[in-house]
């Protein structure tokens, strides 16, 4: 039997998600053919952006590149989803506690976790698993568990397609657009809610993402975010399309050298929703817009540099719940990163940040070392761009989308091993793969540039 690749379903699953949340959130629409015109208009205006995508092979990925975002509310449910994005190619990287802005969930991020996968369709899906033993009410959080309890997300043959696909090592192309078809459902937007009104604004005052999760049939997709080469351009041109962004873009600076993740958005849509046991209706917020730019994935000790800025900043010019101070936050953030080196080597260099290598030219004899093999042209470096997500910056999001621009810092209250016993599997390193990606990428320039005698895995973090 012939498998279409995980890739390729994959590929399937994000355009179905992308044209079901068109339908659903027209302003989704508007945001993606703001982000293709600044793309087209910014690698128009910056050929060597253009060259350097290109040779990198990565271009194919920008037009397709989404992230998706949903809120689970049992540990059986994340079991579940784990085993249904396996079969797309997706694996949970990464651990983030999001108790640290005062949000009641922690979460991972499923992705695809080597070079050609990512280059095929780098889809993401940020998953959260909601901690209700974090609501002060213990009683409605046995409330609320009771109502989880009844629901299943997962349609019937979702389920036994996963089954054959883990059976006979994958999918045939019929059984995987069946797949995509069953597994869209899960993430479809409820109007109906599965709660009294009463109870829905029991769980709202206790906290709304907690009504968000308990209160629908499902984990419907909350946004999808497509990537832009230029957010500061999109940042400014929302309001020319009729959207409003949130008062400051999350992450770090503008830069020469972009890093890690910036992101926007706008304010969660207000929808009309019908409660159990009655025609009453009401509404609920939940569903937004987003867009993100993505950098170089930083190095441990350049992500510790990242995050002493970032909080040095939020201590010195926080902003408030409507926006107030935006102007000094932005200032003061680029001045408190400005120390940061912003040149792709030089950040290499002094272990900042991660790359991919590439061979240029072959050299006519071997050569010392690596520098030399960089410093003559023949080896040469492009960003490893960063695939996950940044803790801090996805509170942002959130809390702008609850109706507040308010920064705000809370103590930490991590729990990685109860999120790995619902997984039912341990989150992968990320450090782990981007080190493993650029020594492979290193290896594979050497080779071919006549140079094996300076064949490397001595670096703590590589993997084989």
């Amino acid at each position: 039997m012939t498998h279409l690749s995980s890739d390729a379903i994959r590929s399937l699953f994000s355009a179905a998600m992308s044209e079901m949340y068109r339908q659903e959130v027209p302003q989704y629409g508007t945001l993606i053919d703001l982000v293709r015109d600044v793309n087209d208009a910014t690698l128009a205006a910056n050929p060597a952006l253009r060259a350097q995508i290109s040779a990198a092979d990565e271009m194919a990925r920008l037009d397709v590149e989404r992230h998706g975002a949903i809120r689970l509310g049992t540990p059986q449910e994340l079991f579940l989803i784990r085993q249904m994005f396996a079969v797309m190619g997706l694996h949970p990287v990464g651990y983030y506690d999001l108790s640290v802005a005062g949000l009641p969930v922690h979460s991972t991020a499923f992705r695809p976790i080597d070079s050609a996968a990512l280059r095929a369709n780098p889809f993401r899906v940020f998953t959260s698993l909601i901690r209700l033993e974090l609501l002060e009410d213990q009683d409605l959080a046995a409330q609320a568990a009771q109502i989880l309890a009844k629901r299943d997300i997962i349609t019937p043959r979702a389920k036994e397609l996963i089954g054959i696909a883990q059976a006979q090592g994958g999918l045939n192309k019929e059984q995987a657009h069946d797949f995509v078809a069953q597994a869209l459902e899960t993430f479809r937007w409820h109007a109906h809610a599965t709660v009294s009104a009463d109870t829905y604004h029991r769980l709202h005052d206790a906290h709304r993402l907690i009504a968000d999760v308990v209160s629908f049939a499902g984990p419907h997709i909350n946004h999808l975010t497509p990537r832009t080469l230029d957010i500061d351009a999109v940042q400014r041109m929302m309001p020319e399309r009729g959207i409003t962004p949130k008062a400051v873009i999350e992450g770090p600076p503008k830069r020469s050298v972009d890093i890690l993740l910036r992101q926007t958005s706008f304010k969660a849509l207000e929808e009309t929703i019908v409660f159990k046991g009655a025609a009453q209706s009401g509404t609920h917020t939940a569903r937004f817009g987003e867009i993100e730019q993505r950098g170089v994935a930083l190095k441990p000790a350049g992500r510790a540099l990242y995050d002493r800025c970032l909080a040095q900043t939020r201590a010195t010019a926080a902003v408030g719940a409507k926006g107030e101070n935006a102007d000094q936050y932005r200032a003061t953030l680029e001045q408190i990163f400005a120390p940061m080196a912003d040149d792709l080597l030089q950040m290499w260099r002094e272990d900042l940040a991660f790359v991919h290598f590439r061979a240029g030219p072959r050299p006519a004899d071997k050569m010392s070392d690596i520098d030399a093999l960089i410093d003559a042209g023949h080896l040469l470096l492009d960003p490893q761009i960063y695939e996950d997500f940044l803790p801090v910056s996805a509170a942002g999001i959130f809390q702008s989308n609850l109706g507040s621009d308010a920064q705000s810092t809370f103590a930490q209250s991590a729990n990685r091993d109860a999120f790995e016993a619902a997984l039912g599997a341990s989150v992968i390193d990320e450090m782990q793969l981007y080190q493993a990606s650029e020594t492979r990428s290193l290896n594979d320039a050497l080779r071919a540039l006549g140079q094996s005698h300076l064949l490397t895995t001595q670096d703590h973090y590589a993997t084989t």
